[in-house]
């Protein structure tokens, strides 16, 4: 799954078109490295989003098989770290 897929699905960010942009201005990181919109992620992968003035980093523990409840997000991926910018 796509990155800019996954945050959207996973209601980290609001629309598609804005974990694209976040991803095109190197605010979302996986494993230590910017990536683009495109990057394929894997279970393990650790994600760092720089968005809505918030430092959000995550494990990737499941990938979700198309759309998810926004109840059920918080079972494909454990909180590491938030903090305010």
């Amino acid at each position: 799954m796509r990155i800019d897929s996954l945050l959207d699905n996973l209601c980290i960010v609001k629309h598609r078109s804005i974990a694209k942009k976040a991803c095109d201005k190197g605010l979302v990181q996986i494993n230590g490295a910017k990536v683009k919109p495109s990057k394929t992620v894997k279970i393990g992968d650790i994600i760092i989003v720089s968005l809505y003035g918030y430092i959000i980093e995550f494990a990737l523990t499941k990938i979700p098989k198309g759309n998810i409840n926004k109840s059920q997000a918080n079972n494909y991926y454990k909180l590491l770290a938030r903090s305010q910018t």
